[in-house]
Order: C-alpha cells, then structure tokens, then sequence
C-alpha cells in the first residue's frame, strides 16, 4: 500500500471497490464495512450504491492498519479519528500528536522487548547446537 498519512481527505484519482480496497488494504469487506460503521473512516462514496474507495481513503486505511498492527487500540483509533474530523484546530493537533508520541514510545518498549526475547530464544538454541556438536559416548 501507499505511504500512510493522517488525512481521510478525498482524492478523485483512483476509485477501487469494496473487494479491490480489501485486497489492496489486507482487511476484509466486512472490516472495511465495520470501520465506517464505527467512525473509524468516514461514509466512503457511493456510485450507483456500491462503494468506491479513493486515493485518500486508502491511504488512512493504511495508517489505520499500521496503528493497529502495533497495538493500538480500537476506542484510540477511533479518537484519533475522531480528533481529525475536528480539523486542525490546535486542540485537536495537539491531542493527536501526543497519541502519537505516546504510541511511538510504547512500540519502541515493545520492540526492545521484543529483542531482548529474541536474544534469549539464540542463545537457547546456540546452547540445542552445542549439545549437539559433543560427540556421543558409546
């Protein structure tokens, strides 16, 4: 997918279906369908009844992902994207850039975690190839 940006502003330049959307975005129809249900994104346009997702669209859905690909929650999502139908009044500017600064603090946590674990599972494993490089004794 695009490059994620924090805008759900439209874009005319490309018009992809539902299915097309949830191929190019990895959520299902249903999500997609869910996720403007909840507010998550905005009523998606509407040719003879069927949605047609833009450029701006797909690139929010990308962001969306990414959030909640690291672990943010739904109700913060939907926060967020209810600070940005706000606008950018300095409020909502600065709410939505401490939710960021706040995810990006708690994902940097979650990785050195994440690296200090995968230290453990080598070492582990460097001693399985060790006891295994010892010649058996009859």
């Amino acid at each position: 997918m695009t490059q994620a940006t924090a805008s759900p502003t439209r874009s005319p330049t490309v018009s992809l279906s539902i299915a097309e959307a949830a191929e190019a975005s990895g959520l299902s129809a249903y999500t997609l369908r869910y996720y403007e249900q909840i507010g998550l994104i905005a009523p998606i346009d509407r040719r003879s009844g069927a949605r047609r997702y833009s450029d701006a669209d797909m690139r929010w859905l990308d962001f969306l992902v990414r959030l909640r690909a690291t672990g943010m929650s739904m109700q913060a999502m939907q926060r967020y994207a209810q600070l940005l139908r706000k606008g950018n009044a300095d409020s909502s500017l600065a709410e939505r850039q401490t939710m960021l600064e706040e995810h990006a603090a708690q994902l940097e946590a979650d990785i050195r975690k994440q690296r200090e674990t995968l230290q453990f599972i080598r070492k582990k494993i460097r001693g399985y190839e060790e006891m295994r490089a010892v010649p058996k004794r009859a």
